[in-house]
């Protein structure tokens, strides 16, 4: 349940079946319509036909013998009729069924009225008087006696016996052969839909695993070379879709690890390398110093002062180089840690290249060099931190003169 295969499985499931379902219940209650809207229709004259056989009421009484018969006879002819026969507040006057199995003594007439004015489609449903709790098609017609309306005759067409059988069909051979039907659809359409969200998921899948494999390999760059590996399309470079762009981006996000890991060994390598050369800059001029210091302590008795001024000449020289080593070495934490904040701006690069050589002259001389600056007019304004470009000259002078 953790993939997305399983989880569209799971949603696919379930939406297949509550459509199957409902396509089940539709087909259910469309049939249902197209059977009680043609029986309507097919039957809507019974009532009439039975009025025509007798006078039911006349003067507001009811011929319960000619009802009682007519009823029969209807009944015979069509056993899933009802025959009901009403005044013309739809009250319930006599019918022809056993007297404990009727529960209404009355009817609602809107639909009556509303089937013989022809005012609504068909079908329409009226109350069944012996089940009070559901509505059923019927016929009905108007009884006149001298011109006078004297009641009506209400026909259900689907009694108790219709839904007694109707109960009794709903396991049988076409029952079971709708549901079927549908469970056929619903089980292929869910297993074309897992084909297809296979078919969608592989890249995905894909891309994941070779995700994972770099991750559990600590991001090493070996390890890049299975997702740049994977084809961003279908093969053939026409799908551009949301995993072709997903799949470039790991690709270019792989890539970019493998060039920082790539760099932070080249920097560590360069960083042991500095050490190790800084600690042999600082040993030397430590060493030196130590022998000096020694042999001022051990012979200063023996020392004449033009010795012990040059032994600590040599002493404070060493001491500045060590000065000088230990400020490159904060330096350099300092850019590493981006603790230095740059001063930009704009000013001429030949005359810091003169004072520079002006403050070295001296030293230059003592060595027996001469500085010579020879200016170039395309170097006579930069952008930049004055005061860390000329640390970088002093630092090449100085480098230079040593």
């Amino acid at each position: 349940m953790h993939s997305l295969f399983a989880r569209l499985s799971v949603a696919l499931f379930v939406l297949v079946a509550g459509v199957g379902g409902g396509f089940f219940l539709i087909e259910q209650w469309s049939t249902r319509q197209y059977y009680e809207e043609l029986t309507q229709r097919l039957n809507a004259p019974i009532a009439m036909y039975v009025t025509d056989q007798a006078q039911l009421i006349k003067n507001g009484t009811v011929n319960k013998a000619e009802m009682a018969r007519l009823a029969q006879q209807a009944m015979v002819i069509n056993p899933t009729v009802e025959v009901y026969l009403l005044d013309k507040t739809g009250r319930i006057v006599d019918h022809g069924l056993p007297p404990d199995t009727v529960q209404l003594t009355k009817v609602d007439m809107i639909p009556v009225h509303a089937l013989i004015d022809g005012s609504q489609r068909m079908p329409i449903r009226g109350l069944d008087p012996r089940n009070p709790t559901r509505t059923k098609v019927f016929s009905t017609h108007p009884i006149v006696s001298d011109g006078q309306l004297q009641g009506y005759l209400y026909v259900i067409l689907g009694g108790r016996k219709y839904d007694e059988l109707a109960s009794q069909i709903r396991g049988t051979y076409v029952g079971t052969v709708s549901f079927s039907a549908i469970i056929a659809l619903v089980t292929s359409a869910f297993i074309a839909g897992l084909l297809v969200f296979g078919l969608l998921t592989r890249r995905l899948t894909r891309l994941s695993d070779a995700v994972k494999k770099f991750s559990d390999s600590n991001f090493a760059p070996q390890a890049s070379a299975a997702i740049n590996a994977l084809h961003s399309d279908d093969g053939r470079g026409n799908n551009r879709d949301e995993i072709h762009h997903l799949t470039a981006a790991v690709k270019a996000m792989a890539n970019k690890i493998a060039e920082l890991f790539d760099g932070l060994k080249e920097t560590d390598r360069l960083r042991r390398e500095l050490i190790s050369n800084v600690s042999h800059d600082l040993r030397t001029p430590l060493a030196s110093m130590l022998g000096y210091v020694d042999t001022l302590l051990l012979k200063n008795d023996q020392l004449s002062s033009a010795e012990r001024q040059h032994y600590l000449d040599i002493v404070r020289n060493h001491t500045r180089r060590l000065e000088s080593l230990i400020g490159d070495l904060f330096e350099l934490s300092m850019l590493e840690a981006d603790g230095v904040h740059l001063s930009m701006e704009f000013f001429p690069l030949t005359e810091l290249l003169q004072d520079v050589c002006q403050g070295f002259e001296l030293e230059a001389a003592q060595r027996n060099i001469s500085i010579k600056l020879v200016p170039s007019p395309a170097t006579s304004m930069v952008y930049a931190d004055i005061a860390l470009v000329q640390r970088v000259l002093e630092n090449l002078l100085r480098n230079a003169l040593n």
